[in-house]
């Protein structure tokens, strides 16, 4: 899917909590819920990108669970099938797996967008996302309003520099209380 400018997508879809948080205190994500009808494995036949912060590179860009059944097996093995690109300061390069970006983040992103392709998953983490939604990167958000107040931890958005109107394109509800929130940016 593209977006009427015939550009890929960037999609920020992500966990959060009914009160703001990505993360609880100490980065746990025990909260989060995965059901089949989120239809995950779809979004992600929607992508062939997947943008990461170097720290979420770091815990998930090569993360396989222990134990398995078929359809986890599956899907993590379409998840890491996707390219991969890394936002960050320190590290330098390319390899097989994973491209890394340092500077001219908006350039660079504007070029990926204009190739053919498909959208553009951006994982995280917070001050990826900041530094996205500042620079009016972020074509739709996808979040996925979980039915727990953690009272405290990473908050989705911070730092935000200017106001963002997004427009409700269309809103999911799952069995165990998950609402998905779909907003298309309102710079498209």
């Amino acid at each position: 899917m593209t977006n009427h400018t015939g550009q890929r997508k960037v999609i920020l879809d992500l966990a959060v909590t009914l009160d703001g948080f990505i993360e609880g205190k100490n980065g746990e994500i025990d909260w989060c819920i995965m059901e089949p009808e989120m239809n995950f494995t779809g979004f992600l036949n929607q992508i062939d990108t997947i943008f990461y912060g170097r720290k979420s590179y770091e815990l998930w860009g090569q993360f396989m669970p222990d134990t398995m059944d078929d359809a986890d097996r599956e899907m993590w093995e379409l998840y890491h099938s996707k390219e991969k690109v890394v936002f960050s300061r320190t590290q330098k390069g390319a390899d097989h797996q994973v491209r890394f970006i340092n500077d001219h983040i908006f350039e660079e992103v504007m070029k990926l967008k204009n190739k053919p392709g498909k959208d553009i998953w951006l994982y995280g983490g917070a001050s990826l996302i900041t530094t996205f939604v500042n620079l009016a990167l972020v074509d739709e958000y996808r979040l996925s309003v979980h039915p727990i107040i953690l009272g405290e931890g990473k908050p989705l958005f911070i730092d935000i520099k200017q106001r963002v109107n997004l427009k409700l394109v269309e809103t999911k509800t799952f069995p165990s209380g998950v609402v998905q929130l779909i907003y298309q940016s309102n710079a498209n």
